[in-house]
């Protein structure tokens, strides 16, 4: 007959190292500056027949730190939202709030307008409105011979 070996403390062991692995997780949510963050906001667009609109939701980011550009008939919207420290020694347990670099671009449809958008930032939301070019039929009659 073979031995068989109980261990009452396995179970308590595997607990153990499961808390230990979600503290260690928890430790690396907190931004650190060093580490170089990257995150997408949200976007929502709509159309109507005179323009597109985008919504970006970009909640703590300070309007001097947007960049919108267009080349090329790509539109990139950029920027950075920076982690605020505090300054009396208390730190964050839990940090949930995306930080660091954010980039996202977009082409422009054919109708787009790109030398009229406008942009402006409220409530944390910046908000394009490219309007649409009017669009001439070009069709031409060609005659058969």
């Amino acid at each position: 007959m073979i031995p068989v070996v109980i261990d009452p403390f396995k179970e308590l062991r595997d607990i153990e190292r499961k808390i230990s692995s979600m503290l260690e997780f928890e430790n690396k949510m907190v931004p650190s500056a060093k580490a170089e963050n990257i995150w997408m906001p949200a976007v929502n667009e709509k159309e109507d027949e005179k323009a597109y609109y985008v919504e970006v939701d970009l909640p703590g980011v300070k309007k001097e730190d947007i960049n919108v550009e267009v080349k090329d008939n790509l539109l990139t919207i950029s920027g950075e939202r920076k982690f605020k420290k505090e300054e009396n020694d208390k730190g964050y347990k839990r940090v949930e709030s995306f930080f660091g670099k954010f980039e996202r671009s977009f082409t422009l449809p054919a109708d787009a307008d790109a030398d009229k958008i406008e942009a402006s930032v409220e409530d944390g939301v910046l908000k394009l409105t490219i309007p649409k070019i009017e669009q001439k039929e070009n069709v031409k009659k060609i005659s058969i011979k």
